[in-house]
Formats: C-alpha cells, sequence, structure tokens
C-alpha cells in the first residue's frame, strides 16, 4: 500500500509556477542532461516542504539507450528529480551551508509504476528531520497522473568545493 500524500493535488497549479526553471537555475547548479526540474509549482514554508514537476522529452539523455523501443525512465533518475527538488529547498531556504548538497543515502525507496516519455512526473518533498550542518532528511514522492509511481527517503550532506574525500586525511 502506498504511503499517504505528503501534499493534496489540490495545491497544484501548473500555470502558475512559483519558481520557473531559470530561478530553479539561480540555485541548483545541475546544466544541461543533468537538470531534472522543470518548474516549481508549491512552497510551504510552514511544513517545509514543497511540489515541483519534470516534463519527460523524447530529448532526455537516457532515452536512446536504456531499453531502445520501449524507454521508460532509469529510477536512479527518478530519485534524482527528487534530490534536485529536495536540494533546492534545502539549499534556497539555507537549512545547510555547504556550496553544494549531495546525496548522504537513500531509505524506503520504492518503484510502483514506470514513468515514460510524454509524461509530466509530479514530485513532492518535505523535510522529516534536519540535524543544522550536517544533514536534512526528506521523505518523497513522484506521482503521474495522480497515481504514485516512486517513493522513499532521501538524506543531503552539505558538500564544499574545496574539500573532497581524495584530499581528507
Amino acid at each position: 500500500m502506498p504511503p499517504q500524500l505528503i501534499y493534496e493535488f489540490d495545491r497544484v497549479d501548473f500555470d502558475r509556477p512559483v519558481f520557473t526553471i531559470e530561478e530553479i537555475r539561480e540555485i541548483n547548479p545541475q546544466r544541461f542532461e543533468m537538470e531534472q526540474l522543470t518548474a516549481i509549482v508549491y512552497v510551504d514554508r510552514e511544513g517545509n516542504g514543497l511540489i515541483g514537476y519534470k516534463d519527460i522529452t523524447p530529448n532526455e539523455f537516457w532515452v536512446r539507450g536504456h531499453m531502445p523501443e520501449f524507454p521508460l525512465m532509469p529510477g536512479v533518475v527518478l530519485c534524482e528529480c527528487a534530490a534536485q527538488l529536495a536540494g533546492f529547498y534545502a539549499r534556497k531556504y539555507e537549512l545547510l551551508e555547504g556550496d553544494f548538497l549531495g546525496f548522504g543515502g537513500m531509505d524506503e525507496v520504492r518503484f510502483r509504476s514506470p514513468v515514460f516519455v510524454g509524461d509530466r512526473l509530479l514530485i513532492m518533498a518535505r523535510l522529516s528531520k534536519l540535524r543544522p550542518g550536517r544533514r536534512a532528511e526528506f521523505d518523497f514522492q513522484g506521482f503521474v497522473k495522480e497515481k504514485m509511481v516512486f517513493s522513499g527517503k532521501m538524506i543531503g550532506v552539505p558538500i564544499d568545493k574545496n574539500r573532497s574525500a581524495a584530499t581528507e586525511e
């Protein structure tokens, strides 16, 4: 049985985005084929969550090689969509410091139905736990036509440009 909805669908207005792709680019560093959001359509500052979407086009980098003749969106890319949505919230509203927000882990990820070219993937994310300066945990859900297609929990961690695992001792 799918988990309870993070947000009701009546909060979504595709005609009036809160943040456009240009505004997302001011916060998120991903570009070109790694941009996985089209717009953000709802922000809940009191409840620490948001709703965004990704329009799946025939030009996605994975279409040509992932299941040729039957291109379904890879689960790892679905997770990246959710991570970019949660990362936008964490960086925009300064939940964590650092130059970037990176994956710290994922739990309870479930894929319930495939996502195809031509679909509009609606993604919801809400902060479930914050450890200031260390990590932000989010619940996430994805939908196509109000049908849940994936869900899970993720951890975002701050990353500094000038510090990498290779330079740590």
